[in-house]
């Protein structure tokens, strides 16, 4: 199996909100067997060009979990609390 990750640039809009998005993305992940891998603030951007403050990395054990988790009914009803809370582009890659 190749594992798969989530990658998403973030640019917070409601701190409030986006804490509580934050708070609750744990729990839909889970059951995808799926690993937090970083959370991090941009220190700088080395080379291009990136409008992004955030950044988040989350590790599937594959791309079907990854896909899995993404379409859920519970990541779904997510997404909108974290339109309202944040600007995300999210990725998804595969080793």
């Amino acid at each position: 199996m190749k594992a798969a990750y989530v990658i998403g640039h973030i640019t917070v809009k409601n701190v409030e909100k986006w804490t509580e998005y934050r708070n609750k993305v744990p729990a839909t992940l889970m059951p995808w067997g799926a690993e937090l891998v970083l959370r991090g603030k941009l220190c700088s951007v080395l080379s291009g060009n990136h409008g992004h403050t955030d950044t988040v990395v989350i590790r599937f054990p594959d791309l079907k979990a990854l896909n899995g988790w993404y379409s859920s009914p519970e990541y779904q009803s997510l997404i909108p609390l974290r339109e309202k809370a944040a600007e995300v582009d999210l990725l998804s890659y595969e080793e």
